[in-house]
């Protein structure tokens, strides 16, 4: 089953653009998965356990790393990659 994540991941703390390219850098270490950035968010899709295990790996290594940081997820159960929103 192929599902779409939208993530938004806020490091509460000055130096908050590291963590993030961090943290997105991370996912794109799956060739299986697609990673979307964008100014607001970041989109992954591909298969919901690829999805589901890399998420896991790299939400830990974000709270790890940055306890005091917060993470909004999305989920939406296809892929919604191939979509195109006007804006």
């Amino acid at each position: 089953m192929e599902i779409s994540v939208d993530i938004s991941l806020y490091p509460l703390q000055e130096d908050y653009e590291a963590p993030i390219f961090a943290f997105i850098k991370g996912l794109e270490k799956n060739p299986k998965i697609t990673v979307i950035k964008n100014q607001l968010s970041t989109q992954i899709y591909g298969d919901y356990h690829d999805i589901m295990l890399l998420l896991q790996d790299e939400m830990y290594e974000v709270f790890k790393a940055i306890p005091k940081s917060a993470m909004v997820l999305k989920f939406v159960g296809n892929n919604r990659a191939d979509v195109k929103v006007d804006c």
